[in-house]
């Protein structure tokens, strides 16, 4: 998009970018890094393109699915648990294709799901941008006016444009955020295969030596070997004590809402959450979302269910999720567990917990999360 922006227009552009500086900042200070960036970036469109409105859907790799990740004079509530795509919303399949700013005025009923129509006021002047970048589709921001203002000008389509990518490269830094975490991860599983390698295994390797020989070990040599095997075990004792799961990956949503997702993506499996259970701290919201959709995975590809009952608890310092499915083959016994769920294992070890599945009445199976909290 090459339009040209008049010079009076420089000044926004640049009230724009410092904004962007600030939540960034805000950011690396410990403010939250999902909904908080993109309400205010809401915001700023309203404030810098004489929007009423705005509200910004993203693609969230997280949960593999498109949401409403920010909103500004809108309720966002409004949209959780939605399931938005393109061919649902003509207007945003124009805009990615043509990587411009579309507007639409009147009655834009047609350009919303049904289930949404209600929500789009008439007559109305809406602006979809496209959030993209690197051939890469990552979401759309749509912005209203009143009907009776005027079209967008120049500067002002070349500004949600702008904004638009720059929403985009925010998603992507994070995404590469993300991607540089795991490959820390990895290292750290190399640094620590290495170090038991070159300290560890070379240390009885030298001890294995000095017990294989012919004849009696001298006292010397026995003390030696001695002091060689607790150093060894001191070592592996210190290397043990390392967080080397893997991480689960920070979410935007609920347990909650998880479970209303899986419910309705899987009406077969009949996904219930009990009420009056305990709430899910906010510092383990993502271990447990990860531990349920495993436990959906394997209650899929292992069993038959009908239903699929989760249940969480707190109580004694401690943060309790279950997860039971019907549906299990009883000749034989229970099915193995998926691999999914023994990663999942780590993910629980590594918010200081532990996690347990298995059989636990006949055509059941069980997946348990125990997890210290201290509230």
């Amino acid at each position: 998009m090459a339009a040209e922006v008049p010079a009076a227009a420089e000044g926004v552009f640049v009230e724009a970018l410092e904004l962007f500086v600030e939540v960034l900042t805000a950011t690396e200070q410990g403010v939250s890094a999902g909904e908080r960036f993109y309400d205010h970036l809401c915001e700023a469109i309203c404030r810098l393109a004489r929007m009423r409105r705005a509200l910004i859907f993203r693609y969230d790799p997280a949960s593999r699915r498109v949401r409403a990740a920010g909103a500004y004079g809108i309720d966002i509530s409004q949209f959780v648990g939605a399931h938005i795509s393109v061919d649902l919303a003509p207007i945003t399949a124009r805009a990615l294709r043509a990587d411009q700013v579309i507007e639409a005025a009147g009655d834009l009923r047609s350009q919303f799901p049904p289930q949404y129509a209600a929500l789009v006021e008439q007559p109305m002047r809406l602006a979809c941008a496209p959030m993209a970048a690197a051939g890469r589709a990552l979401g759309v921001i749509f912005a209203d006016r009143e009907a009776s203002a005027p079209p967008l000008d120049a500067a002002e389509r070349q500004l949600l444009w702008t904004l638009g990518k720059t929403a985009a490269l925010a998603s992507v830094a994070r995404s590469v955020a993300t991607q540089a975490e795991n490959a820390k991860q990895l290292q750290q599983r190399i640094d620590l295969a290495r170090e038991v390698h070159e300290g560890v295994i070379q240390r009885l390797f030298g001890v294995s030596l000095a017990l294989d020989g012919d004849g009696e070990l001298p006292a010397e040599a026995r003390a030696r070997c001695a002091s060689e095997t607790q150093a060894a075990l001191s070592e592996l004792r210190d290397a043990l004590q390392r967080p080397l799961g893997r991480a689960p990956q920070a979410t935007e949503t609920t347990l909650a809402d998880e479970v209303q997702r899986l419910s309705r993506a899987h009406p077969e499996l009949g996904v219930v959450l009990e009420p009056d259970g305990g709430a899910v701290p906010p510092s383990l919201e993502a271990v447990a979302q990860s531990v349920l959709i495993e436990a959906v995975r394997n209650a899929r590809k292992h069993a038959a269910p009908t239903a699929v009952r989760v249940r969480t608890q707190r109580a004694d310092g401690t943060f309790v999720l279950e997860v039971v499915n019907d549906g299990v083959s009883v000749q034989g016994g229970a099915d193995s567990p998926g691999m999914g769920l023994r990663l999942a294992a780590f993910e629980a070890l590594q918010s200081g917990g532990v996690l347990e599945f298995g059989s636990r009445a006949p055509g059941s199976w069980q997946v348990r999360l125990v997890v210290p909290h201290d509230g």
